[in-house]
């Protein structure tokens, strides 16, 4: 990690804070207390938690403060659709640029993670870096400063929040673990037509799975 008391290295430190929970949905960030606490200087914190605000991350509440954004079913929806279309963009230009060296490290990826799932028996997928790994270097292949920045500098963070601050009791790794299969054999073909076609439909399931695990959440704390 960059040195936390730069604005760079706070900003990475609070994404990872939130996402792991240390900073839970919908919890107030004081300022002041976290200056004190990590002992740091009030400026690059001021500067991190504005990069926050602009990623979605955080939002401020007048006479409230700061607090972490909770993400209602409405705001998951639009993320997946968003997702879904720029995901479909982003694979169409992969099967363009990306190169032989990368090819084989993706699928030396996949080979790991279909051992973790058989280690574990089918108990997760990596959790909340597996299924980004592949997402993030189809991303990264695409060659799209734009997608890039869109998809990993800000929708991503968000979708990782969600994933590991849920009870995650609906989960799929083998047929997760086998949709990635089938897009990388098409992005190996560099099929540009079948691989949006299915990372499009990928990503609608993975969505509409949030979506039902959001619900579910919901209930049981109601």
């Amino acid at each position: 990690m960059k040195d936390v008391t730069k604005s760079e290295g706070m900003t990475e430190w609070l994404i990872e804070a939130i996402v792991s929970g240390k900073f839970a949905s919908g919890s107030k960030i004081s300022e002041p207390e976290l200056s004190r606490e990590l002992g740091v200087s009030r400026g690059p914190l001021r500067e991190a938690m504005m990069r926050l605000e602009a990623m979605g991350l955080v939002e401020r509440i007048p006479h409230v403060g700061a607090r972490v954004v909770a993400i209602s079913a409405a705001q998951l929806s639009d993320i997946y659709a968003v997702r879904e279309a720029l995901e479909g963009m982003a694979i169409r230009q992969a099967c363009t640029h990306i190169t032989a060296r990368e090819l084989d490290a993706l699928k030396h990826l996949l080979h790991r993670h279909q051992q973790h799932i058989d280690d574990v028996d089918g108990a997760t997928y990596f959790h909340q870096q597996g299924d980004f790994d592949f997402h993030y270097r189809i991303i990264q292949a695409s060659r799209n400063n734009k997608l890039i920045s869109l998809l990993c500098d800000e929708l991503y963070h968000l979708v990782r929040m969600y994933r590991t601050q849920s009870t995650r009791t609906q989960s799929r790794p083998e047929r997760a673990l086998n949709e990635h299969v089938q897009i990388f054999n098409a992005l190996e073909e560099r099929d540009a037509e079948l691989a949006e076609m299915l990372m499009r439909r990928h990503i609608r399931r993975s969505g509409e799975l949030a979506a039902q695990q959001l619900n579910s959440d919901r209930e049981k704390a109601s």
